[in-house]
């Protein structure tokens, strides 16, 4: 049985990513990820409801725990940002309307709970997630990957959160323990550098 089903999203005007992030027995396993394509969608209101839409139908499929949605932070085109702002809000409703939570990351955020550097790039993002969780097996296309790491910041924030061992007593336990480095980086997401 799963201990937690996380929702990641990475919002977007014309592609918004999903993931669904689970631990079972102590791995780390992507139920699904994939995108919800609007390209062919000429109105924007239209993308919105789209988004809406299917974001509702992968909380009642999934049922997910808790949510996650990486929030923009800049852009060159005010009207772009405008537009990507609206497809957040459009998913966070959809979730929020499931009496779920939703908490946002900003992408830096989440880049440093998987590298340990907020200015990794997406090939070093990707990279890691494929070493830590068991992924589906098709390709993922960058913005499914962007929603798994999303998910991924979550997970590991929860789980900093809940862990209640002091971090000088969790050091000395690993100095004198092997474990792999699968395990070092998901229980110490902030010390890993690139």
């Amino acid at each position: 049985m799963a201990e937690n089903i996380i929702l990641g999203i990475d919002p977007g005007s014309r592609t918004t990513g999903f993931a669904i992030l689970t631990r079972q027995k102590g791995k780390l396993i992507a139920l699904r990820c994939d995108t919800i394509n609007m390209a062919t969608m000429d109105d924007h209101s239209d993308r919105l409801q789209y988004i809406f839409d299917k974001v509702s139908k992968i909380v009642s499929s999934f049922n997910p725990t808790s949510c996650a949605v990486e929030t923009p932070i800049y852009g060159v085109d005010p009207q772009a940002m405008l537009k990507l702002g609206r497809a957040q809000a459009a998913a966070m409703l959809a979730i929020t309307n499931h009496d779920i939570s939703v908490t946002e990351y900003y992408p830096k955020q989440v880049k440093k709970s998987i590298t340990g550097n907020g200015n990794a790039s997406k090939e070093q993002v990707a990279f890691m997630l494929r070493k830590m969780v068991k992924l589906p097996g098709e390709k993922l296309s960058k913005d499914a990957t962007d929603a798994l790491a999303v998910a991924w910041c979550h997970l590991m924030k929860q789980n900093s959160i809940q862990n209640d061992i002091p971090k000088s007593q969790n050091k000395t336990h690993q100095n004198n323990s092997k474990s792999s480095w699968e395990s070092f980086v998901a229980n110490n997401p902030d010390r890993i550098r690139s």
